[in-house]
């Protein structure tokens, strides 16, 4: 199993900063956003600096996070969004990553048209030498399980789709560990590992509401059991979005973080 950090658990930082870290707390990768990149840009950076810290601290980049709206319009707008999806790609294949992130629509419920819209995506992916990755958010309106995330991923009949699993979303769309069971682990992409508030039910929380592994309610450890058992060992990601952990020491959070991942999958 290879360790990486989702930049969002750290998000106050500098992106130079979070490669930095990352290395400097022993992962293996870092799991870029690709919003931070083009803010880096902005501020007068190059990608080339970006591609020198990786590289600098030995990291890897198993996905970059994400393509969105997809799914939201027709006609020149999702033509306006290809165009986007396809710099979005070519980016996240210069920094080396196998993978790009897809969300789908948070506000429409309507998904008949998900699978031929993804396996869109996963033809122009081809072309700039990534394969975007289906990820089911269980706070949107429309694909919010496991099963439902499954089974668009099956229709989009591509030999390039995958989904990227999330314990959080896992647990908060109440999602079975038997509909786990029932996903090729050469179809998983990657592998979201955060813990869920204490003291809020499933089916209620969002990503603020995300804690430390270990702090919150999830059974990450039956999870993680299947998953070993289904034979997946490829990459997980430490993945928050808390703020009190953004106002904490961000390579002690990190750190910590590292330390949890490697007891769950390493006990």
């Amino acid at each position: 199993m290879l360790y990486c950090l989702n930049t969002s658990t750290i998000k106050p930082q500098s992106l130079i900063d979070k490669i930095r870290l990352a290395g400097e707390a022993g992962y293996d990768g870092i799991e870029l956003w690709l919003n931070d990149v083009f803010e880096h840009v902005a501020r007068g950076g190059e990608v080339s600096d970006v591609e020198k810290a990786i590289s600098d601290h030995g990291l890897i980049v198993p996905s970059v996070i994400a393509m969105r709206q997809w799914g939201d319009f027709r006609g020149w707008e999702h033509q306006l969004v290809l165009d986007e999806a396809r710099r979005r790609f070519a980016l996240g294949a210069r920094l080396g990553a196998p993978f790009i992130v897809a969300t789908p629509p948070m506000e429409s419920t309507e998904t008949e048209h998900l699978p031929e819209r993804y396996r869109e995506l996963l033809e122009l992916g081809r072309e700039e030498g990534i394969r975007p990755t289906f990820e089911y958010i269980s706070f949107f309106k429309s694909v919010r399980t496991l099963s439902k995330a499954w089974e668009i991923v099956q229709q989009a009949d591509d030999r390039d789709a995958t989904l990227i699993l999330d314990a959080f979303h896992n647990w908060n769309s109440e999602s079975t560990l038997d509909e786990l069971r029932a996903i090729p682990a050469d179809r998983i992409s990657h592998y979201h590992l955060d813990d869920a508030h204490p003291d809020k039910p499933a089916k209620s929380q969002t990503d603020p509401d995300r804690v430390m592994i270990g702090e919150g309610q999830i059974d990450l450890a039956a999870e993680i059991a299947v998953l070993r058992e289904m034979g997946y060992d490829h990459t997980v990601s430490l993945e928050l979005f808390n703020a009190e952990l953004w106002s904490a020491d961000p390579l002690a959070v990190i750190t910590t973080g590292l330390e949890r991942m490697k007891a769950l999958f390493e006990d």
